[in-house]
C-alpha cells in the first residue's frame, strides 16, 4: 500500500496540531480486515492509539482548519 511505502514503523511523525508520535506498527482489524496504524504518542503518558490508515494518510480539512501548518494529517517530523 502506497501509505506503507510513505511512512513505516520507527518514524516519527508530527500531527497538524503539533504533538509528536511515533509509528508502532501496521495493523488490520480482525473483523472488518480495515487497515490500521498503531502509534505512540510522545509525550504524556506515551498513550498507545490506533487509527484507519486512511484517516491517518488524509489531508488536512482546511475548511475546518484554514490555518494548519501542513497538508496531511500526520508528516514524517525532520530531524
Amino acid at each position: 500500500m502506497e501509505a506503507e511505502l510513505r511512512m513505516k514503523p520507527g518514524d516519527v511523525v508530527r500531527h497538524f496540531k503539533g504533538k509528536m508520535y511515533e509509528i508502532l506498527c501496521f495493523a488490520k482489524d480482525s473483523e472488518t480486515q480495515e487497515a490500521l496504524v498503531v502509534y505512540r504518542a510522545l509525550y504524556g503518558e506515551r498513550d498507545v492509539w490506533v487509527r484507519p490508515q486512511e484517516m491517518f494518510f488524509s489531508a488536512v480539512d482546511r475548511e475546518k482548519y484554514p490555518d494548519a501548518g501542513q497538508a496531511y494529517r500526520f508528516e514524517r517530523a525532520e530531524g
